[in-house]
């Protein structure tokens, strides 16, 4: 290691490869154990100084090998779940796959570490410009993994990591990718002070301290409380995976049996989870009756969820079914899952795998209606399953005026796995950017009520059936992690990008 600004400015890899491909392969280790099931959320710290140390200096054939290597090594064990029923060749496609989307957009942070220091040479750039460009960089990686090809797999987004630490308020101010700004931009200003520790000043030390304060201490956002609602969320447990045998109308019995226990009880809403009715209710009379019978019985809305065709499309609905035996209000699921709901680009896809393709029979087509519902007054804002990802489903709601958060999945294809408690912990993750409280009811589990502030108020536990009925907290006003985070995604992306450009200019120059 160099002591000096100007004597490290040369593009040197900081690590011959051989010690960067083990540092990379170390950093996947420790990021996949920052997800749940482990959840150690402290471990993502390490993890991005580890990937970090080894793109400093790297030219741009370095820098694709080490992120690729961390990219596949690291989706490989966060997403071993995809391989639950169909086996190893959708798990390593999708490994490798956004394996090598992140190694190619790793590259923008490699060059800014060989050209930022030579364009920018007093020790106040080197310390605190840099990790902020690479912080930003760091960012539109995500923005773009998560965003391409066929509408992109946000699901490793750092700031998601946090859920469950004291980090987690932040996103209620900057939104998840603000958060993983400044967990970035605080890994490489240490860097820095490390690799320049004679030049750094008193003065630049506060930096990084002050930055542990904020992100340690930073208080929720606050939002206004409306009242309650009380709300009764059931999980059936019934036959609801994709080869799961099942007889007629075995996931409405499950369901129906389930929440049985709740007759009599006061109840204002009734949430069954994603994939909750065998059949498409408004085409199937015998399922409707069933249906407002529940509905008739708990003396509250049911809102269910079923594959439905309208006009020879298909989509995946959730509908809010009366006692009066029928919905007129209804949500589309906004993105539909690649691969798992309908398959993009099908005639190039099933020449390479026939067998595989060939289990998508539906094609889902992505909704357009609001993803709020009026119950008695009260907006609920919905995301069906994968959706919860999204930032644009969940802060639309938001915008919307939803004071409480719906979210129905299920998670039987993955039953056994980290998926259910990887989504649960993205659903916490919003309750407390929006500030509103979220009930996450699946099939087979884990379902939660989560209060805004992340903290839990009922769970039921994976692979028994159950329900939970709690007065649910109302609330209104927007975050500014609503409010800004859009806005901060795209001044990090671009600004990023533009400081990269500026630096190769002056770098050149120079």
């Amino acid at each position: 290691m160099s002591d000096s600004p100007a004597a490290s400015s040369a593009p040197r890899p900081l690590l011959p490869i051989w010690a960067a491909v083990l540092c990379a392969v170390a950093a996947a280790f420790l990021m996949d154990l920052s997800y749940p099931e482990a959840a150690v959320w402290i471990l993502a710290f390490p993890a991005v100084a580890l990937l970090l140390l080894a793109l400093i200096g790297r030219r741009v054939g370095g820098a694709l090998l080490v992120g690729a290597v961390y990219g596949i090594v690291f989706f490989a064990l966060l997403v071993s779940w995809t391989s639950r029923y169909l086996g190893p060749v959708p798990w390593a496609a999708l490994s490798v796959v956004e394996g090598g989307l992140t190694a190619l957009a790793l590259i923008p942070i490699a060059l800014a570490y060989r050209w930022l220091p030579r364009a920018f040479r007093k020790p106040p750039a080197r310390l605190l410009l840099l990790p902020a460009v690479v912080a930003a960089l760091w960012v539109g990686r995500e923005l773009f993994v998560g965003s391409w090809p066929y509408g992109g797999f946000p699901w490793a987004r750092l700031g998601m990591t946090q859920a469950q630490s004291p980090l987690a308020p932040v996103t209620s101010w900057l939104g998840v990718s603000g958060l993983s700004f400044l967990m970035v931009f605080l890994v490489a200003v240490v860097i820095e002070m490390v690799r320049a520790r004679r030049a750094v000043s008193r003065p630049l030390l506060v930096v990084p301290a002050a930055l542990v304060v904020v992100l340690a201490f930073t208080p929720l956002f606050p939002t206004t409380g409306t009242g309650s609602m009380r709300i009764a969320a059931v999980q059936g447990n019934g036959p609801s995976g994709y080869f799961d045998e099942r007889e007629p109308y075995s996931l409405v019995d499950a369901q129906a049996t389930a929440t049985a226990p709740l007759f009599g009880e006061d109840v204002d809403l009734l949430v069954w989870p994603e994939g909750s009715l065998d059949y498409d209710p408004f085409q199937t009379d015998a399922l409707a009756r069933r249906m407002t019978f529940v509905s008739s019985r708990i003396g509250a809305p049911l809102l269910a969820n079923a594959a439905t065709e309208r006009d020879g499309r298909y989509y995946n609905t959730s509908m809010l079914w009366t006692e009066d035996g029928g919905a007129e209000q209804t949500h589309d699921k906004r993105h539909p899952v690649p691969f798992g709901e309908y398959v993009p680009d099908r005639a190039f896809f099933n020449a390479l795998a026939p067998d595989l393709i060939g289990l998508i029979q539906r094609e889902y087509t992505p909704g357009t209606n609001s993803s709020v519902i009026d119950v008695d007054g009260v907006q609920v804002g919905l995301a069906i399953c994968f959706d919860v990802i999204y930032d644009d489903v969940v802060d639309q709601g938001v915008r919307d005026g939803a004071e409480v958060l719906v979210f129905q999945t299920n998670n039987a294809d993955f039953r056994g796995t980290d998926e259910n408690l990887q989504q649960l912990a993205f659903a916490r993750m919003r309750a407390i950017e929006t500030g509103r409280s979220v009930v996450n009811i699946s099939t087979v589990g884990t379902s939660q009520i989560i209060r805004a502030d992340g903290t839990t108020v009922s769970s039921l536990d994976a692979d028994e059936a159950g329900a939970m009925l709690e007065n649910v907290e109302l609330r209104s006003g927007l975050t500014a992690g609503v409010v800004l985070g859009p806005w901060i995604q795209q001044l990090l992306l671009w600004g990023g990008l533009g400081a990269l450009i500026l630096g190769w200019w002056r770098a050149r120059r120079r």
